[in-house]
């Protein structure tokens, strides 16, 4: 009798393996399970997964800064002239790195210089560059205006004076630095800060100021 309850039981330990062994064993080409396998976890229903997600913060918009609105009403500057034979060289490039910041107006020497708009003589003032130069201040202390290269000014023009729109000032010249083959009259706008310094402003060009497109 024992030895029928031991062959039973030598026999349920073989077929136990046997079992084991079939469920254990890597079926051919399957891959090989891994104990540290990493879990997936499941895509949330509704969810795009071809969405890919930025790689950086998007880059805010730049700033642009706002026109500084200028004066309204000029006239142009050289007696005879029209605002359809000006040219804009506000961007142009001159010597020492500089941007003109201002326009050039061509016309023959002794060719009357006219007061933009009213106002009153601030300063007259002659430089290596600028030569014989007017700067002129509107009556609202907001803008200054400045004539250039002037061969010289009118009768009667000093600072404080006064001046009305159209008024002859000076006369187009070649003085400072321009070239004496080709006289004209440097023309600037600027808005003044609070402190109202003749020789210090935020410059805006005057070619569209004055009428041209």
């Amino acid at each position: 009798m024992l030895r029928v309850v031991l062959v039973f039981l030598a026999g349920m330990l073989v077929g136990a393996n046997a079992v084991y062994y079939v469920m254990t064993r890597q079926q051919p080409g399957a891959p090989a399970r891994s104990p540290a396998a990493v879990i997936e976890q499941p895509v949330p229903a509704g969810s795009d997964v071809s969405t890919p997600l930025p790689s950086a913060a998007p880059t805010p918009p730049t700033r642009v800064a706002p026109a500084i609105p200028g004066p309204t009403g000029l006239i142009v500057p050289v007696q005879g002239l029209t605002a359809a034979q000006l040219s804009d060289t506000y961007t142009q490039s001159r010597s020492e790195g500089r941007t003109h910041e201002a326009i050039d107006i061509m016309a023959p020497t002794g060719t009357p210089v006219l007061a933009v708009a009213d106002g009153s003589v601030e300063k007259l003032f002659e430089s290596k560059q600028g030569g014989i130069t007017l700067y002129q201040f509107d009556p609202s202390g907001k803008f200054a205006y400045y004539y250039a290269h002037l061969d010289r000014y009118a009768p009667g023009v000093a600072e404080g004076k006064a001046l009305r729109r159209g008024e002859v000032i000076g006369y187009v010249g070649s003085t400072g630095n321009a070239d004496t083959a080709a006289p004209h009259l440097h023309f600037a706008v600027y808005v003044l800060g609070p402190e109202r310094n003749w020789w210090q402003g935020t410059p805006i060009n005057p070619y569209p100021l004055l009428g041209g497109r």
